[in-house]
């Protein structure tokens, strides 16, 4: 089975041809020069790029897989969650292909997409803990069998992604801005600035960064004087160590043996680095995917979308686009 996949939930363009679960291309095209003298995401502006893109994406996908769009078979694309505009431009153009070509189509939940994309490299050992950290979520999930989910903590404001975007607006570095914290962040001494390590008290394994930004920007109006690479290094320690902390957590209280680490914010090197830590301290596998796949790709939703396929699943023409589209609960 062939299916292509397409992705347009935040601001990123793309497509991507897989057979049998096998990528044959993918292709994604970034806003980032255009968001970047607002300093994060504009919807209106992301949703009209994504209809001027979307197009020359999936022409571009299809000569790459050398294949014509005869050859498709199925149909996937982001149903959610994500940015209203956004999402309807994939998911439109799916369901045009879809019926023109009398092909099956599948809404794929784009939260899901992350989790399932290191299955395209390897199979995964179940019961396994998922953390999806990005601009727009971070949260753990329980994958207790295949196309089951079990929600075990989010953030109960910002998510990792978006605090190193603030971060980096506070100290001018631009967008996006997790990149240019991490490189700014191997000049620096992390013990530069004492910043918290934010805990939330719950039975769940929750998460929170909002209280991390306001300390940093209150350190930065006493102390404007500090060095930026220091105060990258000194944020970026934080969030990092929030995040394995919570991953710790986690891991105890399911028992699982595999640890996934996936979305925008698993491409850090610190990240990387401390959750390879953690899973030989606790002797569990770490999977993270390949860099080209930790931000958002259409690989992932094609992947999704042919695992539901092939359990004999698919959706009716007139879905909608959910923005707000819970997993696991």
């Amino acid at each position: 089975m062939i299916v292509l996949g397409l992705e347009s939930s935040c601001d990123d363009t793309a497509a991507a041809v897989l057979e049998d679960g096998r990528e044959l291309s993918s292709v994604v095209a970034s806003q980032d020069l255009i968001h970047a003298p607002f300093g994060g995401v504009v919807p209106e502006l992301a949703a009209r790029n994504h209809l001027a893109q979307i197009i020359p994406v999936i022409e571009l996908a299809l000569d790459r897989a050398e294949i014509d769009i005869a050859g498709i078979d199925a149909v996937a694309a982001t149903r959610g969650p994500g940015l209203l505009g956004c999402l309807l431009v994939a998911l439109q153009t799916a369901k045009g292909i879809a019926r023109s070509r009398g092909l099956p189509l599948v809404g794929v939940h784009h939260i899901e997409g992350h989790l399932l994309s290191t299955e395209l490299d390897q199979p995964l050992p179940r019961p396994f803990l998922g953390m999806v950290v990005s601009g727009g979520h971070s949260a753990l999930y329980l994958s207790e069998a295949e196309g089951r989910w079990k929600l075990l903590g989010e953030t109960r404001d910002d998510a990792a992604g978006e605090a190193f975007d603030k971060a980096a607006k506070l100290l001018d570095l631009g967008y996006p801005g997790g990149r240019r914290i991490e490189a700014l962040a191997r000049e620096g001494d992390p013990a530069t600035l004492v910043l918290p390590r934010p805990r939330v008290r719950s039975e769940a394994v929750d998460l929170s960064f909002s209280g991390l930004k306001t300390a940093l920007w209150q350190r930065l109006r006493e102390r404007p004087d500090l060095p930026p690479a220091g105060v990258a290094a000194s944020f970026q320690a934080a969030v990092v160590e929030t995040l394995v902390a919570a991953a710790r957590r986690g891991l105890e209280k399911t028992g699982a043996g595999c640890l996934v680490v996936t979305g925008g914010v698993s491409a850090n090197g610190a990240l990387r680095a401390a959750m390879a830590d953690l899973c030989r301290d606790v002797g569990v596998m770490l999977v993270v995917p390949p860099l080209a796949r930790c931000t958002d790709n259409a690989a992932m939703i094609a992947f999704a979308g042919w695992r539901r396929l092939a359990r004999g699943e698919s959706d009716p023409l007139d879905i909608e686009p959910m923005p707000v589209w819970p997993l696991g609960r």
